[in-house]
């Protein structure tokens, strides 16, 4: 239910001067016809030889920049200045709450909140905390090992952090699509999380016609069929309703990753998160070709070879996406000893593109490669 911003605004005040009970907040996006000075602020406490500050990390298109603000009257001051500014979201976790706060385009705030009864976590070594319980029955239902449930837990946690950085709606569902799902732990462990906070609808799409009949049945299980539904077919060409706010992939293989890419990119999805498999299309035309000198010795051993195959892929994908106007981090969501394809490609949306075309160019021509999501791309008209 909407409320007066003005006293919304006020009520996170408390939570964020709380010292001992702050874990971290997050200001982002921005108001309807206006602009704060910042694309986005975390915050949390810290503990600094003995003493406890507020640290803000305040980022805008040259990077980010941290501050450290003595508490009590530092950060009072600090506090005052973020709440006044026209962020379009809010995001504030204590160790007993989650609060979240929406700005509306009629600029009234949208407030959810769901308590937590979280441990306190203010220095530099936190421990683990899992957003799904890993005894929750959802994990029990799916049959996920302990392995799938560290891999959809981290996972989580970058689809959480992306979620804060965009403009998400109010006026409909929250629309997330799982491409290549499979067995679905993803998608229903996505659900679970997010429609604590929104009101969502999650697709899954995969061309197995076995895992859309499990997934239904689960999804029936659960209580979830008005909300989670699956449907057959290639990534491609599958029967989605517009508008989709959310991507993600789950070791999807090989190409499968470029074409769940490339559908983000032509529905203009605000946040993509997509985790690669295997990545045998380059590490086939490396293959096929010489290489240039001096990289020879790069390519010589199979084993290194394939190595560079998944490093050059993830690199000129990354290259692709910021071309058609997405910020994009490249990054490790898992430990190695759960998984080998611990690679995470998590893309915001922010217009613009266009960067890095020159080097992608020289790169592409110095290897003699084509990357896939290239051709996927380039058919689509993008």
């Amino acid at each position: 239910m909407p409320e007066d911003l003005a006293a919304a605004l006020a009520a996170l005040r408390p939570l964020l001067l709380d010292e001992q009970s702050l874990v971290r907040a997050v200001a982002s996006g921005r108001r309807r016809t206006e602009h704060p000075r910042w694309r986005r602020v975390d915050l949390r406490p810290v503990d600094i030889k003995s003493n406890r500050y507020l640290q803000v990390v305040t980022t805008d298109h040259s990077g980010p920049t941290t501050t450290n603000h003595a508490f009590p009257d530092r950060v009072a001051l600090v506090v005052d200045e973020l709440l006044n500014a026209p962020f379009g979201n809010w995001h504030v976790q204590t160790t007993t709450e989650t609060v979240q706060l929406r700005v509306t385009k009629k600029g009234q705030a949208q407030v959810s909140g769901t308590s937590e009864g979280a441990s306190q976590r203010t220095g530099h070594d936190r421990p683990p905390r899992h957003l799904i319980d890993p005894g929750d029955p959802l994990f029990q239902v799916l049959g996920a090992g302990a392995a799938k449930r560290r891999q959809v837990d981290a996972f989580l946690r970058e689809l959480h952090t992306a979620m804060v950085e965009v403009d998400l709606p109010v006026d409909r569902p929250l629309h997330v699509v799982d491409l290549g799902c499979g067995n679905a732990y993803l998608s229903f462990a996505a659900y679970a999380l997010l429609s604590r906070d929104h009101d969502v609808r999650l697709t899954g799409v995969d061309m197995r016609r076995e895992s859309r009949e499990r997934n239904i049945r689960i999804s029936a299980e659960l209580g979830w069929s008005g909300s989670v539904d699956f449907v057959e077919g290639e990534i491609l060409h599958a029967p989605v309703p517009a508008p989709v706010d959310v991507v993600i992939a789950l070791h999807a293989c090989d190409t499968a990753t470029d074409e769940a890419l490339a559908q983000a990119v032509r529905w203009r999805v605000p946040v993509v998160l997509a985790a690669p498999c295997c990545h045998h299309d380059l590490q086939r035309q490396l293959q096929q070709r010489a290489s240039p000198p001096p990289y020879g010795l790069l390519t010589r051993h199979a084993i290194l070879r394939e190595r560079l195959g998944d490093v050059l892929t993830d690199a000129l994908r990354a290259a692709l996406l910021r071309r058609e106007g997405y910020h994009v981090e490249v990054v490790q969501f898992v430990s190695a000893e759960h998984t080998a394809r611990n690679t995470l490609i998590r893309a915001v949306r922010r217009g613009g593109g266009r960067p890095d075309v020159a080097e992608y160019d020289e790169l592409v021509a110095t290897w003699g490669v084509t990357p896939y999501l290239h051709t996927v791309l380039a058919d689509a008209g993008s």
